[in-house]
C-alpha cells in the first residue's frame, strides 16, 4: 500500500493501539507538517514546536478522525492553523538584545561555510516567496517535503491530479529562472 490508503491503514492501526503504525505516520508525514509549518511563515524554533504540537493533536484527536484517507488533508490544515497561531503569539515576544547576543557561545568552528550556506538558503528563499502563492504551496507538498502521494497534494490545494506534475514543472523553471537572474548564483 502507498498514500492515502497506506496513511488510513496505520490511522487505524494506531487507534487500536499499534505504536509501530504511528511511527510509520510519524516519520513518512513530518516532512510534509515541517514544511507547510515552515511555509506559514515561522521561524525554525517555532516550527519544530508546531510540528510536535500538530501530532499531539492527532494523538488527542486519533478516535475523532472520520475519514482515516483525508489525514494528509487533516495535518496540512491543522499545521496551518497553528503556525500561524504561534505566529500571533510569537510577536508578543521580545527580540534578543545585542548586547547578550555578543556574550553566547557558539559551537561553530568556522562560520564561513554557514554563512556560505546561508546566503545560498537566503537567495533561494528569496526567490522562493517571489513565487505566486499557488506555486509555494505545490512545491512545498510536492519538492520540499518529499514523497507525498499526489493525489494527496491534489486534494488539499483543490486541484486536479493530472494538472500537478505540470504546475510543478512550471513552477520550478520560474524558480529556476528567478534564480539564474540572481547575480553570483551557481
Amino acid at each position: 500500500m502507498i498514500g492515502p490508503d497506506r496513511h488510513a491503514a496505520c490511522l487505524r492501526a494506531a487507534r487500536d493501539g499499534d505504536r509501530r503504525a504511528l511511527d510509520v505516520l510519524v516519520a513518512e508525514l513530518t516532512p510534509l507538517v515541517w514544511h507547510v509549518a515552515r511555509g506559514n511563515s515561522v521561524g525554525k524554533e517555532a516550527a519544530e514546536d508546531v510540528v510536535q504540537t500538530v501530532w499531539l493533536a492527532l494523538l488527542r484527536h486519533l478516535d475523532r478522525l472520520v475519514e482515516p484517507r483525508a489525514l494528509v488533508g487533516w495535518l496540512i490544515t491543522t499545521t496551518r492553523r497553528e503556525a500561524q497561531r504561534s505566529r500571533r503569539a510569537g510577536r508578543a515576544q521580545l527580540p534578543l538584545s545585542q548586547e547578550v547576543a555578543e556574550q553566547l557561545t557558539s559551537e561553530e568552528w568556522l562560520p564561513e561555510p554557514q554563512a556560505l550556506m546561508e546566503d545560498r538558503d537566503r537567495m533561494l528563499w528569496a526567490a522562493f516567496v517571489q513565487l505566486p502563492q499557488r506555486c509555494q504551496e505545490l512545491l512545498r507538498l510536492t519538492v520540499l517535503a518529499g514523497r507525498v502521494e499526489y493525489r494527496s497534494v491534489a486534494d488539499a490545494l483543490n486541484m486536479p491530479r493530472g494538472s500537478i506534475g505540470p504546475t510543478r514543472g512550471r513552477c520550478l523553471r520560474t524558480l529556476r529562472d528567478r534564480l539564474e537572474g540572481e547575480e553570483g548564483w551557481r
